[in-house]
């Protein structure tokens, strides 16, 4: 799964465990409409390990902590039960730990899905993965969003009291295996607030070549490969219609040269959703829609221009990756000036923008993706794969191992 994706539930009982290289605190919360807990009893964790609907199974550090949610025992009024993890070494961060979510049948083992949150650093608590009703239908959402200050961060956050222990005058010696807290630590005096992920805290105005994600709040964004910019602006989610312009000039001295723009849209499971290119000028009911071929690159501006309304875009679709290919079969070592660049349709105001750069003599280009967050909001991340393929569904395959 990615962020943001969910899948229906196919049975009653799942079970969601986080394994790591490191051992982990796992514990879930019983959630009502308004996204709080309805007192601390829908805390389940190591100390409290049984709840209405929901238990909590220590691995004992030989396997992973797990949280067992029977939707049929949920009471009414708990929308959702979201499962978080934390390192069990104390101050530990999640900078080079990869954990992963699977959600199994809990009366077979089967898997049902995984998720593997990307990009993390210097958190020290995630919520993971959410099981919520949504139309009568259970289902499982992979969610990955990072607190800065802990388990106790994400339980104060929804709700729980979290209480102060009391200092001890005299340091009792530590035994072999230290006993863990009655309750989670409180957040430390200058702890920072949750940050959604991937965003680290205090992120740099300017990222460094290759890493890093900013937003919109300071104006357009020129992106270099593997760069993300949150389409945030003023705090808010970026729901509207946004133009994706694509350009090429041929080489110095060279032929014209025909490119074509497309773009691919995916499902929770990286599955094909549906392609619009010259071929398809629209897709999704309208959400999508394509300006048409360009059959020389010549002239200033995008060759080709492809229209996505951000809030009528189906909630199955998860990602969008924009690409570009050459049917008659000439490579990118022919092109100049190739780039991508995200605009408000709207104001027309350029957002984001993307120069390709290292040319490589393939005949397909995977420019940038768009990937909804579970917030609502989208990332758009530079991408410039170079790939064996003339022709968008030649590009499909590639795109959706890129997402």
């Amino acid at each position: 799964m990615t962020p943001g994706s969910n899948i229906p539930l196919s049975v009653a009982r799942v079970t969601v465990d986080v394994a790591a290289p490191v051992r982990l605190d796992v514990s879930g919360l019983l959630l009502t409409a308004d996204g709080k807990v309805r007192s601390d009893d829908d805390f389940i964790f190591y100390n409290q390990p049984s709840g209405p609907g929901v238990t909590y199974r220590s691995g004992g550090g030989g396997t992973p902590d797990a949280i067992t949610v029977d939707t049929t025992a949920v009471p009414p009024g708990i929308e959702k039960i979201v499962v978080t993890a934390s390192p069990d070494a104390a101050g530990q961060t999640f900078q080079g730990i990869e954990p992963t979510a699977t959600v199994r049948d809990a009366d077979t083992g089967s898997v049902l899905a995984t998720f593997t949150p990307p990009r993390l650093g210097t958190e020290t608590a995630l919520v993971v993965v959410e099981i919520y009703l949504r139309g009568g239908q259970w289902k499982a959402r992979a969610v990955g969003q990072g607190y800065a200050d802990g388990l106790a961060g994400i339980a104060t956050d929804f709700g729980v009291t979290v209480e102060e222990p009391a200092p001890a005058p005299v340091a009792p010696p530590q035994p072999a295996v230290p006993p863990r807290p009655l309750t989670p630590p409180p957040p430390a005096p200058a702890a920072q607030s949750p940050a959604a992920p991937p965003v680290p805290p205090a992120p740099p105005a300017a990222p460094a070549p290759g890493t890093g994600k900013v937003n919109l709040d300071k104006g357009r964004v020129s992106l270099q490969k593997n760069q993300t910019v949150s389409l945030v602006k003023g705090g808010r989610p970026l729901l509207a219609r946004v133009k994706m312009g694509l350009g090429w000039e041929p080489a110095y001295r060279g032929a014209d040269i025909d490119l074509d723009a497309s773009v691919i849209a995916y499902g929770p499971q990286r599955n094909h959703i549906d392609s619009c290119y010259f071929g398809k000028l629209t897709i999704l009911n309208g959400a999508v829609k394509h300006s048409g071929d360009n059959l020389t690159g010549e002239g200033a501006g995008d060759d080709e221009v492809i229209v996505v309304d951000l809030g009528r875009l189906p909630q199955e679709v998860t990602g969008l990756v924009f690409t570009v290919n050459s049917f008659s079969g000439q490579k990118f070592t022919d092109v100049a000036k190739a780039y991508c660049r995200l605009v408000d349709a709207t104001t027309e105001e350029e957002l984001v923008r993307f120069d390709l750069t290292n040319a490589e003599a393939q005949t397909g280009v995977l420019m940038a993706k768009l990937i909804r967050q579970f917030t609502g909001e989208w990332e758009m991340t530079a991408m410039g794969d170079f790939v064996k393929a003339r022709t968008v569904r030649n590009m499909v395959k590639p795109a959706a191992q890129a997402l």
